[in-house]
């Protein structure tokens, strides 16, 4: 499907007063979207409507996670996230200022209600604690770019436009994002491209950002002056090492729960794993190697793909499994062809990182409450399965059990662990590791998958019409490739990036994405019943 078929002529939510208070869905429409909920859109544009000022932003210290994005980077290994909205100027009014200019006045007129454009990083002196953020007042003229394709572009011209950009790291002297307004599109489209450091924002917190820019009307901005931001006094040297020496004796007490708490933890993983009716996922470093297997360069590629909602509806509702599921099923199905075709598709199956989100989990010592308030989860893909139902089922059953294992580990095992280990130790440990070749040799898993629901209206910037979005995650060494997906409207935006010696042909992977949907929606009318549940005993056998 084009880009020129997804427009439409107006919003059809009706007024806010009819709507669920937390999240613009009608009362009753059987599920509540919890990424545009309070913290989502209806808060921001609350904020937009009434004028009102969240709390200010002040030197705080990057919680384990977050600091882990950025002990960890390297110029190959980038922990940036990103996206690509697809915009249609056409729908906004008559008097609105060209999209390069309309955007800049949206971002400078609700900078006060976008914390993560406001965060400057602080490292402290030879790593021997976490960073600082401090409030700094962007220079939009650096943040926000105008740029091109040569025109009429498609989808390939932007996916290569929006890799380069991923491919660059951020200049960690000014707030950690960039949003490139990219013209030349055919029909007249213009896009966003927008990068953000992974430290700033995770997926909930990135749905926010879109949320602050976007508008449920075409409404032309106009300029509104808003107060600029105080710069906050970077601290000194001698301060931050004061600090880290506290900080260091503070860390005594949990990190001896924290070793006493993975002990038990283990044993009782172990335990569970071990019993018959148990269908254990897979472990860190099982998965085979494959050409996705290797250190990632410098230069990125990026792949662009859309499925129908209704399609992945279908088969969720005959196979009674979950979206992700679904998501997690087309990825696998893609990779499979494409290895194959590559004469490099190995005997067992490719292990995927599948990140989780924790925002609102209560259990463990609670030391992370920062922006990245996530973990994960190891799933099989079945790309060893050639059927694409029983490859979808065995798919459904390994995330069944990892969610199950997810449980037992803990919400907050992954922060926790992050929130021990400062930089001294993650920055020197990530250089040997990868000097020595090892996340190539032994790969803790083949690919990261990752989705996220999102609204199903429709959403406007500078009263253009967003028809399009996709998401982008990070590459690593040792999973070369990243697959995310997010729901807009009626249907499911993907978005690859991967290492470009690793992947060079990546636009044939995510051609590969509908293509799966297509076999995977005959293989279930095929089928002429519904399948029964991942957690029936027959499909464990499988």
């Amino acid at each position: 499907m084009t880009w020129a078929n997804r427009r439409s002529s107006r919003c059809n939510v009706p007024e806010t007063p009819e709507l669920c208070r937390d999240c613009l869905l009608r009362p009753g429409s059987g599920g509540h979207n919890y990424l545009f909920a309070r913290r989502g859109l209806l808060h921001h544009l609350r904020l937009v409507a009434t004028k009102q000022q969240p709390g200010v932003l002040r030197m705080r210290p990057l919680t384990g996670i977050d600091s882990l994005f950025v002990s960890l980077e390297s110029s190959t290994n980038l922990f940036q996230v990103g996206a690509v909205s697809v915009l249609d100027p056409s729908t906004a009014p008559p008097d609105a200022p060209p999209p390069y200019e309309a955007l800049r006045t949206v971002v400078e007129n609700r900078m006060q209600r976008i914390p993560p454009f406001q965060k400057r990083l602080v490292e402290v002196p030879a790593g021997l604690d976490h960073p600082r953020w401090v409030q700094h007042q962007p220079d939009l003229s650096r943040h926000i770019r105008r740029g091109a394709v040569p025109p009429p572009g498609a989808e390939l011209e932007l996916a290569r436009y929006a890799a380069d950009v991923l491919a660059r790291p951020l200049d960690r002297s000014r707030p950690l994002w960039e949003i490139h307004v990219v013209e030349g599109l055919e029909g007249g489209l213009v896009a966003g491209v927008a990068k953000l450091h992974h430290s700033i924002v995770d997926g909930v917190a990135g749905t926010e950002v879109t949320a602050a820019l976007m508008d449920l009307e075409p409404v032309a901005p106009t300029p509104e002056h808003p107060d600029e931001i105080d710069d906050e006094p970077v601290p000194r040297r001698l301060s931050l090492l004061r600090d880290a020496v506290l900080n260091a004796g503070r860390r005594v007490v949990p990190a001896a729960r924290l070793i006493g708490r993975l002990a038990g933890t283990a044993a009782v993983v172990r335990n569970r794993n071990r019993l018959a009716e148990v269908s254990a996922p897979p472990g860190m470093f099982d998965g085979p190697r494959t050409p996705l297997s290797a250190q990632a360069g410098t230069e990125r590629v990026a792949g662009l793909a859309r499925v129908d909602r209704a399609d992945v509806d279908t088969v969720r509702e005959a196979t009674h499994v979950k979206v992700n599921d679904v998501v997690l099923a087309l990825a696998s199905s893609a990779l499979r062809l494409y290895l194959d075709e590559h004469g490099e598709l190995p005997s067992e199956p490719l292990a995927g990182f599948v990140p989780v989100s924790v925002r609102g989990g209560t259990d463990g010592d609670g030391l992370d409450t920062g922006v990245n308030q996530l973990s994960g989860m190891l799933v099989s893909l079945a790309t060893d399965v050639a059927d694409p139902l029983t490859r979808l089922m065995v798919v459904a059953e390994s995330s069944r059990s990892a969610k199950e294992q997810h449980r037992v580990l803990g919400e907050t095992l992954f922060s926790d662990m992050a929130s021990m280990a400062v930089p001294a130790l993650l920055g020197p440990g990530g250089r040997l590791y990868r000097s020595l070749g090892l996340s190539s040799r032994f790969p803790p898993f083949s690919v990261v998958v990752s989705s996220f629901p999102g609204p199903d209206f429709p959403l406007y910037c500078a009263g253009a019409e967003m028809v399009a979005y996709h998401p982008f995650g990070p590459v690593i060494d040792g999973a070369c490739v990243n697959i995310t997906a997010m729901s807009y409207r009626d249907q499911i935006g993907f978005g690859l990036l991967g290492c470009r010696d690793a992947v060079p042909d990546i636009d044939v992977l995510a051609r590969y994405i509908p293509e799966a949907m297509t076999e995977l929606t005959k293989a279930v009318s095929a089928a002429g019943h519904r399948t029964r549940s991942p957690a029936s005993p027959a499909l464990r056998a499988v």
